[in-house]
């Protein structure tokens, strides 16, 4: 089951901030690059923020970089994704992944298994 658990959304006000947490597992850990994934209703999924599989190399979306930091914790088998600074256009569901390389896409990454947890909600109004 590569199938990821999503946790830590909620309603905040613009400019503050929220953890999101993403439940993995050793063997994901190992093996797979790791991401985070946004949806706004009638709209594409997009990748806005990768881990490279050792951990060392992260990538960020335009519109996300210098206010979201992404992160693990090996011991625990824990992704993460620190939003600092919100503001109404990051409203979206957000989805962790285990991910590949993928030159077709913007920021070189894609989802691996189209097989998507419940996501969690994050609304942030002005």
């Amino acid at each position: 089951q590569m199938q990821l658990m999503e946790s830590g959304g909620g309603s905040v006000q613009e400019g503050e901030s929220l953890t999101l947490s993403c439940t993995t597992s050793r063997t994901q850990l190992d093996h797979f690059a790791l991401g985070w994934f946004r949806q706004v209703p009638g709209k594409e999924r997009e990748g806005i923020s990768f881990l490279s599989r050792s951990g060392r190399n992260t990538y960020y979306a335009d519109s996300v970089k210098g206010r979201f930091t992404i992160s693990r914790d090996s011991a625990k088998n824990m992704l993460y994704l620190q939003m600092d600074n919100l503001k109404p256009e990051d409203t979206a569901m957000y989805y962790c992944a285990p991910v590949g390389s993928d030159p077709n896409a913007e920021l070189g990454f894609s989802a691996l298994f189209n097989d998507w947890g419940q996501g969690t909600q994050v609304a942030v109004s002005s």
